[in-house]
């Protein structure tokens, strides 16, 4: 039987989103790492090279490199390329730019609920109770 966790987030920027998590533990670079017109992990070092972003709950550690990759994740935004939300273990300022740009949702997770999140699962973000729902 399935069961549906709640975790507490901290949200950084604030809209209501649901997807299956992708998650990596390496920090990951928009520009450069990732196709703006198709959100598909090109970073050949990256452990999610080849798989896509595209309205995915993306569960990274924090981004890296450029404040260009801002205005890549806005541009995921206009071409239907972006992950549905992005939720990370540490803040990153490149990344909440981003997410402010392309009104992507943002929220930060504690390692405790961090080390829970898993690929696949299905994740609803709620900002307006600050949760990160997980149907396990």
């Amino acid at each position: 039987m399935n069961a549906m966790r709640r975790h507490r987030v901290k949200v950084i920027v604030s809209a209501n989103a649901k997807g299956r998590i992708l998650k990596a533990d390496s920090p990951l670079s928009f520009l450069g790492g990732v196709d703006p017109a198709t959100g598909v992990v090109v970073d050949e070092s990256h452990p999610l090279c080849g798989k896509t972003i595209r309205g995915t709950m993306l569960v990274i550690p924090r981004g890296k490199g450029s404040t260009v990759g801002s205005y890549v994740l806005y541009s995921l935004v206009a071409r239907n390329a972006a992950p549905a939300a992005i939720i990370m273990r540490e803040m990153d300022m490149i990344v909440a730019t981003g997410c402010v740009l392309g009104e992507i949702p943002l929220a930060i997770a504690r390692a405790d609920v961090w080390d829970t999140l898993r690929d696949d699962l299905l994740a609803e973000l709620d900002p307006g109770s600050s949760s990160l729902s997980v149907l396990e």
